[in-house]
């Protein structure tokens, strides 16, 4: 598909629905996290299944980050098709497909997985063999998340031992993500999740070290609680990912010291399309073209607008008492609920510095899902 827009086109020829991204303040964001990690013993490894794009990673990369995240084998895949040189799959990776890719990987550049099951790593200790590859390999602790993850302590040292054991497996640590701290609203909430977190991972790191395993990295974080995974003392690696665009979810959290405040640099450009009565406006960016899974997009700078359901195809935006009301084929910037699946959504980035297109960036790995 041929993007909706080309350089030098103003914002307002940009065809719609649209994904743009702003870079100036996309630029703030990536300065705003290297000042915040700034002389602190700490490395940044990016997420890139926030942004899927190459062309992003190597900006973060650039401003300071060791390498990036990826859920997939298929987001990995695009990172190293186009010369990333250190990703970490934060997931596990289970059938003897993706298993197969994922050891081809290696021998490309340095990659590493999750496990959370001792059969597992035998097929990925299998998987390596065949490729003549080595994985690094690290434990995913269940430290809260409910979802993927061995239990800390001593089931944990268990699953060290057997990674240990293999020959084309390195142990690289922990992977301790505390996900759904990243949307409780307080900062003493997220605090309180993170503590209990930090908990689970230091024990877990002293006892498979105490059996004479090199534990060298706990690995985790994301872009709401970093600075406190940080400030625990705890973490060697931080993941954020949806800092460089921030999302109208995120945007309901409390932001206060020690975690920087970010700025919205990522919307749906959208087109009013009709004009079916005096308290709506209805615009040509529905499910399709943003994620409501965190909640519908805000109408960015236009107060009074609030979108309100969505179809397909449509999004519906109730006209408040007192606000400008949008006229037929006006556009307007949404602030998607979920930043990651609505870049999803898209095969582009319409990259725009002072109401000009500057850049087109493809979304390389978008649909990555396997």
């Amino acid at each position: 598909m041929r993007p909706a827009a080309s350089v030098g086109n103003r914002l307002e020829e940009v065809d719609t629905p649209a994904l743009v991204l702003e870079l100036d303040a996309f630029e703030r964001n990536l300065r705003s996290l290297a000042d915040a990690v700034s002389g602190r013993k700490v490395r940044v490894r990016a997420h890139a299944k926030t942004h899927k794009c190459p062309e992003i990673a190597k900006r973060q990369i650039a401003a300071g980050a060791i390498g990036v995240c990826c859920q997939k084998v298929s987001e990995a895949e695009a990172m190293v098709e186009a010369g990333i040189a250190d990703v970490l799959v934060t997931n596990e990776v289970v059938g003897a497909p993706k298993l197969e890719r994922l050891a081809a990987l290696a021998k490309r550049a340095r990659i590493g997985v999750c496990a959370d099951d001792a059969g597992n790593v035998r097929d990925l200790e299998a998987a390596a063999a065949r490729a003549g590859a080595a994985l690094d390999v690290y434990i995913e602790l269940e430290v809260g998340m409910r979802r993927c993850g061995v239990a800390p302590e001593e089931p944990a040292l268990a699953l060290a031992h057997e990674i240990a054991g293999c020959r084309h497996l390195r142990f690289a640590g922990l992977q301790a993500y505390q996900g759904r701290a990243q949307h409780l609203r307080a900062m003493s909430e997220r605090r309180a999740a993170i503590d209990a977190a930090a908990v689970a991972a230091r024990t877990t790191r002293e006892l498979i070290e105490q059996a004479g395993i090199r534990c060298p990295v706990v690995t985790g974080a994301g872009s709401g609680t970093f600075m406190l995974e940080i400030e625990s003392g705890a973490w060697d690696e931080i993941q954020p990912g949806s800092y460089i665009f921030m999302d109208a979810d995120y945007a309901r959290n409390e932001w206060v010291a020690p975690l920087p405040r970010f700025e919205h640099s990522l919307f749906v450009l959208a087109t009013v399309m009709s004009r079916p009565g005096a308290g709506l406006a209805v615009v040509d960016a529905g499910l399709k073209a943003s994620s409501v899974d965190s909640g519908m997009p805000t109408v960015w700078q236009r107060p009074g607008l609030a979108c309100t359901r969505m179809s397909d195809e449509h999004g519906c935006l109730e006209i408040g008492p007192g606000a400008a009301v949008p006229r037929l084929g006006e556009k307007l910037l949404l602030v998607p609920g979920h930043c990651d699946p609505t870049v999803n959504l898209y095969d582009w980035y319409v990259c725009v510095r002072g109401g000009v297109v500057e850049a087109i960036w493809p979304i390389t790995a978008r649909g990555a899902v396997y």
